[in-house]
């Protein structure tokens, strides 16, 4: 059994969302099943969204996968599944080559750590988020066309091998 199909057994098909109870309270918007469909178009949109909306340094990043997926058509649990690069343990190195750009781009000078306050974050702030929103729409961007380009590497290295299998089988009869 591949990667694709292991995966594909835990993520909920479009017709067993519509069986949630809790999903109704945002009415059929995310009941489309392009949203839950588990194809190569939906699944690279949808990480790809979950690792922009990771890299926004703002707290219920979920809530924005959710509703950018839900407009583009992206496959929402990727979305939610993308988010998960950013935590705790990760802000550090995910936000700090962010802010070094935002900063260095609107040219104000990057503070050293042990001065931050809450008094200094004004600039500081916007170079933080100028930074994220570049490098999060890079990475985004690259991962979507990374997800494509495994995809359908996967599915010619499956047609090759059929039809190797299938060569065999024919020159056995």
């Amino acid at each position: 059994m591949n990667l694709l199909s292991r995966i594909k057994r835990f993520l909920p098909t479009p017709t067993d969302v519509h069986e949630y109870r809790y999903i109704h309270i945002f009415g059929d918007t995310l009941k489309q099943a392009e949203l839950w469909a588990f194809n190569r178009v939906s699944v690279s949109k949808g990480i790809a969204v979950g690792i922009f909306c990771a890299f926004l340094p703002m707290p219920f990043e979920m809530v924005a996968a959710i509703f950018i997926a839900a407009m583009i058509g992206a496959h929402i649990p990727f979305a939610i599944a993308g988010i998960w690069i950013s935590n705790p343990l990760t802000w550090i190195p995910l936000y700090t080559p962010c802010y070094l750009l935002g900063a260095w781009l609107i040219g104000v000078e990057p503070v050293p750590l042990e001065d931050i306050s809450i008094s200094v974050l004004g600039w500081h702030y916007v170079a933080l988020w100028l930074g994220c929103l570049i490098l999060g729409s890079l990475i985004s961007i690259s991962s979507h066309f990374i997800v494509n380009a495994l995809w359908k590497a996967n599915i010619l290295r499956r047609w090759q091998r059929r039809r190797s299998l299938r060569s065999s089988n024919s020159q056995e009869n």
